[in-house]
């Protein structure tokens, strides 16, 4: 593998919601002395309507990809562009939502008065902060516990609400880090879900997670930092695709017709073929189970599709 990767721009779209150049963020010590290159010459182009994953091990550049997206830090060097604007302008900025990847909230506020207060930082009138917090707590099925203080919920509880604060200014761009840490099966399936409709919707979601499969499952490509430099990007699909073999799926043969099967291809393909029965993955078996098991969500535990307000970006 070498040493870097420097891709061609990959979204057709002529304003992609993330234009990032040349980006470099060095962090430096007390006297000014280089410390650390988080990021060493990432050019990344994402386009409107995206789902992208942004994957690395620890100490990778991510979490730093993401703040500078935010405008909570200042590149080094190179040029970032957020909705078409800078990413500390106000305008970028109010059309930006973000989870982080620990759900900080105020332990004695409920739900709907977290939301209500997010709402009121992006200056939302009083009538729209309740519409879209009902809407918002439905759509991640926490009416229920509404009037709940959220020191009182578990993680998953708080990571749901977290989600609902990163969508109640109706963002263009979702900046989502480590989505799915806490939350039990059903409730990753219904993230995965809603970040798939989000998409729907025309937004564009950027996910950084250390849980492949969940990625996998959403994104419509992925980039891979590894010492703040990108080493692979592209569709994921074409990644993962093996271009020197062939699956082909079967119903069950008796037994001799499978053995004069397996002679032909033996002899056709001069090699000796893979056989097995496929197989569903885990997360499909468990939700299966789960359905099996109850016909109906348990009460306070349903959640809707996206929220109505949502509009396509």
């Amino acid at each position: 593998m070498t040493d870097s990767f420097d891709p061609l721009p990959a979204a057709p779209d002529p304003a992609p919601a993330v234009d990032v150049d040349g980006l470099v963020k060095i962090f430096r010590d007390f006297w000014r002395r280089p410390k650390v290159r988080a990021v060493d010459g990432l050019n990344l182009r994402i386009g409107k309507g995206e789902v992208f994953g942004l994957l690395g091990p620890n100490g990778s550049g991510k979490s730093t990809t993401l703040k500078v997206l935010l405008g909570l830090l200042r590149p080094t060097a190179g040029t970032v562009r957020v909705l078409g604007r800078p990413p500390r302008d106000i305008r970028a900025r109010r059309e930006t939502g973000y989870l982080p990847e620990e759900t900080w909230l105020y332990p004695f506020l409920t739900p709907r008065e977290t939301l209500m207060f997010f709402g009121s930082l992006f200056d939302l009138d009083g009538a729209t902060r309740r519409e879209r917090t009902g809407q918002l707590l439905e759509m991640v099925g926490l009416q229920e516990a509404a009037r709940r203080p959220v020191g009182e919920f578990s993680k998953g509880m708080a990571r749901r609400v977290g989600l609902a604060q990163a969508l109640i200014n109706d963002p263009r761009l979702v900046l989502l880090d480590e989505p799915t840490s806490g939350l039990d099966p059903v409730a990753c399936r219904r993230m995965k879900d809603l970040i798939r409709a989000l998409a729907g919707r025309g937004k564009t979601v950027i996910l950084s997670s250390h849980l492949l499969a969940d990625v996998e499952d959403v994104c419509d490509r992925i980039g891979i930092l590894f010492r703040g430099r990108l080493r692979a990007l592209g569709p994921v699909r074409e990644l993962l695709r093996k271009e020197d073999q062939l699956q082909m799926t079967l119903p069950v043969l008796p037994p001799d017709r499978l053995r004069e099967l397996l002679a032909r291809v033996r002899e056709m393909a001069g090699g000796e073929p893979d056989v097995r029965h496929p197989s569903v993955t885990l997360e499909r078996f468990f939700l299966d189970v789960v359905a099996q098991a109850h016909e109906a969500p348990a009460e306070g535990d349903s959640a809707s599709a996206v929220a109505p307000y949502l509009r396509g970006a």
